[in-house]
């Protein structure tokens, strides 16, 4: 985790964009250009309060995914800075929770920063809206401990951009961030309803407007965090497999 915060205060500058552009660019253009249009409310609060929570979760699946695919790789074939890491007293599982762990730091660093401009935007309406972090950081980390088992077994990056095109990007725009999956055709609810997006759009939304229900919350709860140790122990054995001849 020391290596990839080292990493970080050298590269930082090249990450303001994700970190800071991004919520003032996508809460202005979608919430108040495209919600100037949209006249009544939609799922019964103003366009812009109903897409900012959903735009805080979208990010961090994104920056869960992109911090678990190129970096893995880079770090197993490119860099190899996996196997200097090895050439320590450090195991697998160590390196493998190391990297886990800067990513929860760098979610909890963009979802705080999401949230604090949500806040200057007035899209937040509750105080439960600051437990949208440690959702925001589950969310991310729903995907990244997945996506690194997937990327510690490959051996070029060609299924990256798979995941993005039919992964990552239809999630974004179909897991209820801009409009409720009620209207969604009937046989594509279900499907987005078993969507590890759907659980952390529906949490955050739930804590930033107050309208969340315990027994829901519950269950979005138990689904990404199944979905996490799931990702995790796929993880470890990737890894082996790979780091470990």
């Amino acid at each position: 985790m020391r290596y990839w915060m080292h990493q970080y205060k050298r590269t930082w500058r090249g990450s303001i964009t994700t970190s800071f552009l991004y919520p003032v660019l996508y809460l202005g253009a979608m919430g108040l250009g495209l919600g100037s249009l949209v006249k009544h409310p939609v799922g019964g609060v103003p366009f812009l309060d109903f897409i900012a929570p959903g735009l805080l979760a979208s990010t961090a699946m994104q920056i869960g995914g992109n911090e678990s695919m190129y970096p893995v790789m880079a770090a197993i074939k490119w860099l190899r800075t996996y196997f200097a890491m090895l050439a320590t007293p450090l195991t697998v599982i160590d390196v493998l929770v190391g990297h886990l762990a800067w990513i929860a730091l760098r979610l909890l660093m963009v979802t705080s920063i999401y949230l604090a401009i949500m806040a200057a935007f007035g899209t937040v309406h509750s105080g439960l809206a600051v437990l949208a972090i440690p959702v925001g950081i589950l969310t991310g980390l729903a995907f990244a401990t997945p996506i690194a088992a997937f990327a510690a077994a490959q051996q070029n990056d060609t299924g990256f951009s798979t995941i993005y095109r039919f992964g990552l990007i239809p999630l974004f725009l179909f897991s209820g961030t801009f409009f409720p999956i009620g209207l969604l055709p009937g046989w594509m609810q279900p499907v987005a309803q078993a969507t590890p997006l759907y659980h952390g759009v529906a949490l955050c939304r739930g804590l930033v407007l107050g309208h969340l229900r315990p027994a829901a919350a519950g269950a979005h709860l138990a689904y990404l965090l199944l979905l996490t140790v799931v990702g995790f122990v796929l993880a470890q054995r990737t890894y082996r497999r790979r780091l470990v001849t």
